[in-house]
């Protein structure tokens, strides 16, 4: 039985930002909540656990991309939520140079 039409994305470039957004933007979104982590506490902790915790979020933030109406919508959120994370990467790598 096929999927109901009215549920589908119609436009081709709203698919593309959503997977996109989903693929790239979840993935970007979740190592840099890891390296802000990582910058401001114990680096090494931080690394190790992120190797499963990355990959839950990581998926979740998948899900999440695929909920909203609107790809380039969830884009721009994602992107905010990079430059956040990096800003707080960078002043907490300032603080605490890991090297």
């Amino acid at each position: 039985m096929p999927a109901n039409k009215k549920y589908l994305t119609p436009t081709v470039s709203q698919r593309f930002a959503k997977i996109s957004a989903a693929i790239l933007g979840g993935f970007i979104v979740a190592i840099l909540l890891h390296l802000a982590l990582a910058s401001w506490f114990n680096h090494v902790a931080v690394i190790i656990t992120s190797t499963f915790s990355a990959f839950i979020l990581w998926a979740t933030l998948m899900i999440v991309a695929f909920l909203g109406k609107n790809g380039w919508k969830v884009w721009g959120i994602y992107l905010l939520a990079s430059l956040v994370l990096f800003v707080i990467f960078h002043f907490g790598n300032q603080t605490n140079p890991i090297v």
